[in-house]
């Protein structure tokens, strides 16, 4: 499973010119989930999510996570992120689960973030969505469960 993480002030994603779902300050998360993985990737991902020390604390350091301060993250479904593109310009998306599958183990992973008390807010599984994102830094994180980077 990938996910890039995305410190933000705000976000919003919209299905149809209609928002979906809308955050304050927190974490925007594009997730993709890879064919083959399993809950235990979902449970990496949410934990990371959860637990990334990237909001600064009275120091100006980056030391504190999304549920230190209060925020909360918006949760996007991305299968684009195992786009392979080492051959050619045009993606391959081999890698990528199967829809159902895909489906399944992000809504997982939005529930575990739950789970940790932190309010989660949704695009819309395989719509064509626009996402407004107002990264703060900027800071941007890759995750990989698979640990490839």
């Amino acid at each position: 499973m990938r996910a890039v993480v995305q410190r933000v002030k705000q976000s919003a994603v919209y299905v149809d010119e209609e928002i979906t779902g809308s955050i304050g300050r927190g974490l925007t998360v594009l997730i993709g989930v890879e064919d083959g993985d399993t809950d235990k990737d979902a449970e990496y991902v949410a934990k990371k999510v959860s637990a990334l020390r990237v909001f600064d604390d009275e120091n100006g350091v980056m030391n504190l996570s999304v549920k230190d301060i209060g925020g909360e993250v918006l949760a996007v479904s991305q299968f684009t992120l195992l786009g392979d593109v080492r051959k050619g310009n045009r993606p391959g998306y081999f890698a990528a689960a199967a829809p159902e599958e895909a489906n399944i183990l992000y809504e997982k992973t939005v529930e575990l973030i739950r789970c940790n008390g932190i309010h989660v807010e949704e695009g819309v599984f395989r719509a064509e969505m626009v996402v407004d994102i107002s990264n703060d830094g900027p800071v941007t994180i890759l995750l990989e469960s698979h640990k490839q980077f």
